[in-house]
């Protein structure tokens, strides 16, 4: 399939394909079957506003082998991924026999049979993808960076923040829905404290955003409370919260 049948298919999908895991999957396999003399890919995203130390980054493997190496670079810090993170450009090996950089890397890929890899970074708003393509014959993939490829890597990486993007708009709306369904009884729990205490509005939200911290329950959950109780036997403890 050309390189830009693949992008529209991915733009048709985005809807339901927002989950990292896929949109990586979708990359890895494209990647390969555009690659002359690809044997496998692999890919990552790292965010810089997250904490990378001991955090799970959304990964994808085209065989089970390939996630061996991956593991290998995470665990020590060296080698292509890690290179290309740092420098924000395209990391490769000829030949790994010959390439005496990433001693741990090295050694599972020639375990695995790979002689070649290269591994591209796609740098988008705070996040990073990592593209990796192996194969098992040296140097055949010189020009893979300059390739389709390429295409494949720049529009994952510009689906990956715009998926991002929705979930924090979908969250934002959840909590505001709840919070708009919590706002009459809220409403409510505040006209009994003012009542009980004599203050106003202001003061009364003061109270309950109190008892909500200092027993760690949810302000919705601590007005249905007072709503339920009418305010009786409120006195003394709100009260106290006033002073």
């Amino acid at each position: 399939m050309p390189a830009h049948e693949q992008l529209d298919r991915w733009d048709d999908e985005s809807a339901v394909a927002t989950l990292p895991g896929r949109r990586l999957s979708e990359l890895t396999e494209q990647a390969v079957r555009c690659t002359t003399d690809c044997c496998g890919a692999s890919s990552m995203v790292s965010e810089s506003l997250v904490s990378e130390v001991g955090a799970e980054r959304p990964r994808a493997v085209t065989h089970p082998d390939l996630a061996g190496l991956v593991a290998v670079q995470l665990r020590s810090g060296d080698g292509p991924i890690p290179d290309a993170l740092e420098r924000g450009e395209p990391v490769d090996s000829a030949d790994l026999l010959h390439d005496e950089r990433w001693p741990q890397y090295r050694a599972a890929a020639l375990d695995s049979g790979v002689r070649a890899s290269v591994t591209l970074p796609f740098r988008r708003s705070g996040l990073t993808v990592t593209l990796s393509l192996y194969s098992f014959r040296p140097g055949t993939l010189e020009n893979a960076s300059h390739g389709p490829v390429h295409a494949l890597g720049e529009f994952a990486a510009s689906c990956l923040v715009r998926d991002r993007s929705y979930r924090a708009a979908l969250t934002e709306l959840d909590h505001l829905g709840t919070a708009l369904r919590s706002r009459p009884v809220v409403d409510q729990a505040c006209g009994i404290v003012m009542h009980v205490l004599g203050c106003d509005a202001d003061a009364a939200f003061g109270v309950l955003r109190r008892i909500s911290q200092g027993t760690n329950r949810k302000l919705a959950d601590v007005a249905s409370g007072v709503v339920s109780r009418r305010g009786r036997g409120l006195e003394r403890d709100l009260a106290a919260l006033m002073n």
